[in-house]
């Protein structure tokens, strides 16, 4: 016995990664307990059985999808950090754009917020730590022993979370107001 056609087109037309990109939105703007298959089946337009056919359940989609913001947070480390020459210019870019409301800051304040669960706490741990490698990186290239760069990096990751958690809340000025552009350039002027 064959299966239903439109079951077996659904099945076809998304892919393992169609619903991890679905859940990691979703996580954006609900949060990780707002993660449930059937809304997220409703908002891809597609039956819940079509979920079944790439993962088991719930718990198997958020860790998928937690591997899928990590590696593409690595690929955007790595890409931003490649397009500058200058280390300076580097540190500049990061901290313009933690300015920018991404998916990415979103979904990672979505994470913050349920950093009891484990597989949380280690994703977010690995990207920490990861982040603060590059900044440190960046910041021995201008001259700080390991150390001091490694002090200054945490420092100034800690700006970008705290920046994030204020943003979200509408307690930082809105893109593009001059009281943002003289906060970002104080940041800069501060620990760069």
């Amino acid at each position: 016995m064959s299966a239903r056609p439109d079951i077996a087109a659904e099945r076809i037309s998304l892919t393992r990664q169609d619903w991890e990109q679905a859940a990691l939105a979703l996580i954006a703007e609900k949060g990780v307990s707002g993660l449930a298959i059937e809304p997220l089946a409703r908002r891809l337009g597609i039956t819940k059985g079509s979920f079944y056919w790439h993962f088991p359940g719930r718990d198997e989609l958020l860790a998928a999808a937690l591997r899928r913001w990590e590696h593409q947070d690595e690929e955007n480390l790595e890409k931003a950090f490649q397009a500058k020459d200058k280390p300076s210019e580097r540190l500049e870019n990061f901290i313009w754009r933690t300015t920018e409301q991404t998916l990415t800051h979103k979904i990672h304040l979505a994470l913050c917020a349920e950093h009891q669960n484990a597989l949380i706490s280690e994703v977010l741990g690995r990207v920490t730590n990861r982040r603060i490698e590059f900044l440190a990186r960046a910041l021995e290239e201008l001259g700080l022993d390991e150390a001091a760069a490694t002090k200054r990096a945490t420092l100034l990751y800690s700006a970008y979370v705290g920046y994030l958690h204020l943003q979200s809340h509408c307690l930082m000025p809105p893109t593009g107001d001059v009281r943002l552009k003289r906060y970002v350039e104080h940041v800069i002027d501060s620990l760069i």
